[in-house]
């Protein structure tokens, strides 16, 4: 009896707490309040959100004015939610603020404006659209030219006639995007196309220096000296039309070494008249010692029109494709009879051109490399020549290489030794036709104009030493003999 007695008493007592709370709980309304969450962590509870995002756009008046903008918001992460609760405990909204600011930086309006350049990817932020479009046009007409893309964009370019040229396209050769975002306050935001402009043509750094003018120096010492390319130098001193611009001692130049975030591809189609230098024919005479030279026909230099096209990237030609070539006036050849008691195996006398063509589309020095991207020293110079052309040796002397070297980027390549002092080597033949220890006579066939190696296009590459055999990537008695 006493048990069951009790038990009773533990119900009964139950009962009346449950009664008494749930009558206790009847009587207060419940409050809403919002939870605040930053990257899914609570940092507090305050009772308006309209509150909290008003305050956070208060407190933002230094960012306001730093970036031109009407308001401010939460950082990236952040979440308001609504709760009905009956606990009426809530946090300061200057509290929460201090707490939101200690972990995340507020964000403004903005475009996260993102460039695909190979593998990697490049993120710019913006406050406006029209900051982007300005700079890609902006960096566009530094490589291309003002003149030329405004009569390109405005289909206003002169017809070639007779000598000219004129752009087939323009574009730029990368995946771009553009979306709106809200962008943290710490991150670079760009307000100017033209502060973007030179991010987009120099890169983060900005590498650029002051040069003050020597006595007797020009633009090509300038830029070369100083490892950069002719088009680099006229691009940081635009005050300068072209590489025959003169320069005065003591005139201050800014040497800045080019780092473009895109590439800018424009396609020109180009007519121009190129100087067909004459050749010389040697006819020996075995009555006559070597050295005794006498010349019974004067050459004179001849003219082609030649029509081409040519793709420029970033400012520099990767590849040339000759379209037609016409003779205006024929060269005529010089005829000069030699001594011919020996075969010489050894360099003399003028130097011959190695192929028909004599259009140097990228002579010897430094500019960025573009098929890497690198800046690296252009150790010769490139002749545009049609694959299947001929290649001439440049002057008597010994074959000591005919190789294909994928390594070295030459592809099928000669180098002779003249035994003057002097090599010279020829690069991306389709083939050759010499062998290592061959005598071979000035003018000789060698090879064929092809694209092997690291090539963009038809081309020849060609190298003259003086003092030893050629180096790779340095200008160590590198030299044109033309």
């Amino acid at each position: 009896m006493k048990k069951i007695g009790l038990v009773l008493f533990v119900i009964v007592l139950i009962s009346t707490v449950f009664v008494s709370g749930f009558q206790s709980r009847g009587d207060v309304e419940p409050n809403t309040v919002y939870e605040v969450y930053l990257d899914d962590e609570v940092i507090g509870k305050v009772k308006s959100k309209e509150a909290l995002e008003d305050y956070i756009d208060e407190r933002g008046e230094d960012y306001k004015r730093k970036f031109n903008v009407d308001k401010v918001y939460a950082p990236n992460g952040l979440e308001i939610k609504k709760v009905v609760t009956y606990n009426e405990e809530t946090d300061s909204i200057s509290d929460i603020y201090e707490k939101i600011s200690e972990k995340k930086p507020f964000t403004i309006k903005g475009y996260r404006f993102s460039i695909q350049d190979g593998d990697d990817k490049i993120q710019i932020y913006i406050d406006k659209e029209s900051v982007a479009k300005e700079a890609l046009e902006n960096t566009v007409k530094t490589f291309v030219g003002t003149e030329e893309y405004n009569a390109y964009m405005n289909d206003t370019q002169t017809p070639v006639t007779t000598t000219g040229s004129y752009i087939d396209d323009i574009y730029i050769n990368n995946n771009m995007t553009m979306s709106e975002s809200y962008i943290p306050v710490t991150e670079k935001i760009y307000t100017d196309s033209t502060e973007l402009s030179q991010f987009l043509l120099f890169g983060e750094y900005n590498n650029k220096k002051d040069y003050v003018v020597q006595a007797g120096d020009t633009i090509s010492q300038v830029a070369f000296n100083n490892q950069i390319s002719v088009n680099e130098f006229l691009i940081s001193n635009p005050e300068f039309t072209s590489e025959m611009s003169l320069l005065f001692p003591g005139q201050t130049v800014v040497i800045g070494m080019t780092d473009p975030q895109i590439q800018v591809v424009a396609v020109v189609n180009q007519t121009s008249d190129v100087v067909n230098s004459f050749s010389t024919e040697e006819r020996y005479d075995s009555t006559k010692l070597v050295g005794e030279d006498e010349i019974i026909q004067q050459g004179e230099d001849g003219l082609d029109r030649v029509q081409q096209e040519l793709t420029y990237l970033n400012g520099d030609v990767i590849s040339s494709e000759i379209q037609s070539r016409e003779e205006l006036k024929p060269a005529i050849e010089q005829i000069v009879v030699k001594g011919d008691k020996v075969i010489p195996s050894v360099g003399y006398g003028a130097w011959y051109w190695p192929t028909p063509s004599h259009y140097v589309i990228s002579p010897m020095g430094y500019r960025i490399d573009p098929i890497s991207g690198t800046r690296s020293l252009h150790t010769g110079a490139d002749i545009s020549e049609s694959c299947g052309q001929p290649i001439w040796a440049a002057n008597n002397g010994v074959v000591t290489e005919a190789d294909y070297r994928p390594d070295l980027g030459n592809g099928n390549y000669v180098t002779i030794n003249h035994n003057n002092g002097y090599y010279t080597l020829y690069a991306h033949m389709a083939s050759y036709v010499v062998e290592v220890g061959q005598v071979v006579e000035k003018g000789q066939l060698i090879g064929y104009v092809g694209r092997t190696g690291r090539a963009t296009g038809c081309h020849l590459h060609f190298e003259a030493w003086v003092g030893g055999p050629p180096r790779r990537g340095t200008a160590y008695n590198a030299l044109l003999l033309y």
